[in-house]
């Protein structure tokens, strides 16, 4: 209840101001983003190996972003991962979060297809449709792809709650065997990631902040996400990644903070 009047309060401060406006531009200026992550035990198969990296997509919100996020999707990549909060609220109906995916789960331009995972946003209910639309949904199991005898292995949560889960936290303690990637819609697993010997972690859900002072000083920060608010990171020998999301959510708004859609790079040496 209090958040949701501090939330009116916000909207009305930025309509009255005439910001809105501006906060809306700055939320369809969504950039691709080019991001390299260097490992000495990646397979040479996979060096050189592509991800496309949806993630916080948040659809419905308002006019022009499921077009805006479909055309950036339509990059070259190896393979699309998406983590997760694929529709604007838990109020929008799961037909209306179908009719506005599937155009851009369609746009997507990906040889090995697409893996996806479940946010906090949506229900249980969106795994049949994206397995429709030509998606792999991994809640609380892994996927791998191989080239000749490499393989380069995929490990989604569930991370539709608020919490880390014991599903999950089993999902991730293994076995772990060959080069390991996770894509969890949060940064919350983090530690157990890292335990369990996962090379790379994807995610997002913190929208690097949505709403930021300049220099990128984030006014909001999410429970148990404020060392890994967006970018690059580390957590012993796993190297991760917090996506700033191609939506934004509640305020249909970003101030310095840009959406993006990351492709990112693997290659094969000594760790940056």
């Amino acid at each position: 209840m209090i958040q949701g009047r501090l939330r009116d309060l916000a909207a009305l401060s930025l309509r009255l101001s005439g910001l809105d406006r501006v906060g809306m531009r700055n939320a369809l200026a969504i950039r691709r983003t080019e991001v390299t992550f260097t490992f000495p035990d990646l397979p040479r198969e996979f060096d050189g190996y592509r991800l496309l990296h949806l993630t916080d997509l948040h659809l419905g919100l308002f006019p022009g972003m499921a077009e805006r996020i479909a055309e950036l999707a339509a990059d070259e990549a190896e393979l699309c991962v998406m983590t997760g909060d694929y529709r604007a609220s838990w109020r929008m109906s799961l037909d209306r979060t179908i009719a506005l995916l599937t155009p851009v789960v369609g746009a997507v331009r990906a040889t090995d297809g697409i893996l996806a995972v479940l946010g906090n946003h949506d229900p249980a209910a969106l795994a049949e449709p994206l397995q429709d639309m030509g998606a792999t949904v991994l809640v609380n199991r892994s996927h791998t792809i191989a080239r000749g005898a490499a393989r380069l292995r995929f490990v989604g949560i569930d991370d539709r709650r608020y919490r880390r889960t014991p599903a999950g936290c089993a999902a991730l303690a293994g076995p772990h065997e060959g080069f390991s990637i996770a894509l969890i819609h949060s940064p919350r697993y983090a530690k157990d990631a890292g335990r369990a010997g996962i090379a790379l972690y994807l995610c997002g859900h913190t929208h690097a902040g949505q709403v930021c002072l300049p220099g990128a000083i984030a006014i909001w920060r999410p429970r148990q996400c404020a060392t890994r608010m967006a970018g690059r990171w580390r957590v012993g020998q796993m190297q991760g990644y917090t996506s700033a999301g191609a939506g934004v959510s509640k305020l249909p708004v970003r101030f310095n903070c840009r959406g993006e859609i990351a492709r990112i790079t693997l290659r094969r040496g000594a760790a940056a």
